[in-house]
């Protein structure tokens, strides 16, 4: 018997195509392909349909470029890379089948657009048809099909608090590919702003250190504040969203950071247990998403599919004016110029802006969700529609909430600091004028005269209209007779009560 190589034969590789899960570590896909002992190739790929999909920017593709970077310096002592390719997903499986046995493609289930969800079934079609496994690993603690919450709460606790998914290295073989040739990127995309945050499982790490032992400590009194948000909130979104770190890696560290007597403990309980209840949040959105992905098109609850958003000739022009940052309400601008420059904006502000533009403006949710997609660096689907639909009030299980901008300016930003900052053109204004600068008509210090836009609406009368359209319309029997359904599959029994 001749026990010769086949010099024709195909060398057999493992695949890790990684997505939204730009990291090294707790990493199962990566874990179960070195298991079998094979060489393995890790990939991305930048998919023209994603480059192209109107959800995404500049800022999120510099952010991945980075963090690509910085996986593959720290590749570099296996001698290993990250290859990226730019290219149709199927037509790049396709070319390294041709000239690979593909033994396994391995990845993290995800949770994304339409889109996504869409190449993923004709990826699954295309590995049937070339009888080539693809083995997905859940995304956190989501789980993929899930019909109630009557198990979730001791599920994703049992997650986070199992052994990480470490890859053994030491048995890591990398497939190297020869006559490669790395796309030419967008410049755009390799340019670095000191505004906004910097990708990399590396910069995600300090991130976390930072918070759990010095900034974290103002967490629960900062969390409102867009200034003080900015330093006292964990700044982990973007890291969590494009898979940086993992969401059960910031959650054991937090849990040992309570533990650590080496740190002081005093004031430190609160804003921890607030952070915690916050990741668990973060799981039971995504969630809820994965189990309702049509969120992205139609409201969660059917029977708001026919509310009396406007449709008047004028909405283009309002939705551009809320997006720049030019309404002539100082809080809103200056969210969203900050948003428009840094990519970042707390949670409270966020619920501010999707009210103003839902119910104020009473303009469609749907169209509110571009504008702030493109800008979130931290977009990540399976939050970003739940939270919209939430704070549109379409739900018809959560709070109807109408965010009064002038009452938020007071509160959050009383010094006027914040808005001044982003609205320049109000800065010779006092703290007390710079809330409704539209009521300053004497002298240099009228509206007229500092170049800022005239408020686009009566606040007080737009919030009128807002409650009488959404209180009415939540009695309606089309929204209430889906609640019941809506509560079982998405809400915990426990939370029910």
């Amino acid at each position: 018997m001749n026990d010769a190589p086949n010099p024709t034969q195909k060398p057999c590789i493992n695949i890790v195509w990684f997505k939204r899960d730009l990291r090294l570590s707790d990493h199962e896909p990566l874990k179960r392909a070195f298991a079998t002992y094979l060489s393995t190739l890790l990939i991305y790929n930048f998919e023209p349909i994603l480059l192209e999909d109107n959800h995404y920017t500049a800022r999120h593709w510099r952010f991945v470029w980075q963090s690509l970077l910085d996986m593959n310096d720290q590749l570099k002592r296996f001698n290993a890379r990250v290859y990226v390719f730019c290219e149709p997903m199927q037509a790049l499986l396709a070319r390294l089948a041709s000239q690979y046995h593909i033994n396994g493609i391995f990845s993290h289930e995800e949770i994304g657009l339409a889109v996504t969800y869409q190449r993923d079934r004709t990826i699954a079609a295309w590995c049937r048809q070339a009888n080539i496994p693809w083995y997905e690993s859940p995304t956190g603690a989501v789980q993929r099909g899930l019909v109630d919450r009557k198990q979730w709460d001791q599920n994703w606790h049992q997650t986070m608090g199992s052994e990480l998914a470490t890859p053994d290295w030491k048995i890591f073989i990398p497939a190297t590919l020869k006559d490669y040739h790395p796309p030419a990127m967008n410049e755009r995309y390799q340019a670095h702003s000191d505004q906004f945050q910097i990708g990399g499982s590396r910069e995600a790490h300090k991130t976390l250190q930072s918070f759990l032992t010095e900034r974290a400590r103002a967490y629960a009194a900062s969390i409102s504040n867009p200034s003080a948000s900015r330093t006292h909130c964990s700044r982990l979104s973007p890291y969590l969203a494009w898979g940086n770190i993992s969401l059960r890696q910031v959650y054991q560290a937090t849990k040992q950071r309570e533990k650590d007597d080496r740190l002081p403990s005093y004031g430190w309980k609160r804003p921890l247990n607030a952070f915690k209840s916050r990741l668990h949040w973060h799981c039971h959105f995504i969630q809820k998403f994965d189990s309702e992905c049509e969120m992205e098109f139609m409201p969660l609850n059917a029977g708001y599919r026919d509310f009396p958003y406007r449709d008047d000739d004028q909405v283009t022009a309002d939705i551009q004016r809320w997006s720049e940052g030019n309404t002539g309400i100082p809080m809103i601008d200056a969210c969203m110029r900050c948003l428009e420059q840094t990519g970042y904006i707390n949670f409270r502000m966020r619920a501010m802006l999707v009210s103003f533009v839902t119910h104020h403006l009473n303009i469609d949710w749907r169209l509110a969700s571009l504008p702030l997609a493109q800008r979130f660096l931290d977009f990540e689907p399976g939050i970003h529609y739940p939270q919209i639909q939430m704070q549109a009030s379409v739900t018809g299980i959560n709070t109807i909430r109408i965010y009064n901008p002038i009452k938020q300016s007071k509160e959050q930003d009383e010094d006027g600091s914040f808005k001044q900052l982003w609205c320049p053109e109000l800065r010779s204004l006092t703290k007390d004028e710079l809330h409704e600068p539209w009521l300053v008509s004497n002298g240099s210090n009228s509206v007229e005269v500092l170049a800022y836009p005239k408020p686009m609406i009566d606040l007080a009368a737009a919030a009128k209209r807002a409650r009488e359209r959404l209180w009415s319309y939540r009695k309606r029997e089309a929204v209430t007779e889906r609640i019941p359904a809506i509560l079982a599959k998405h809400v915990s029994p426990k939370s029910r009560r």
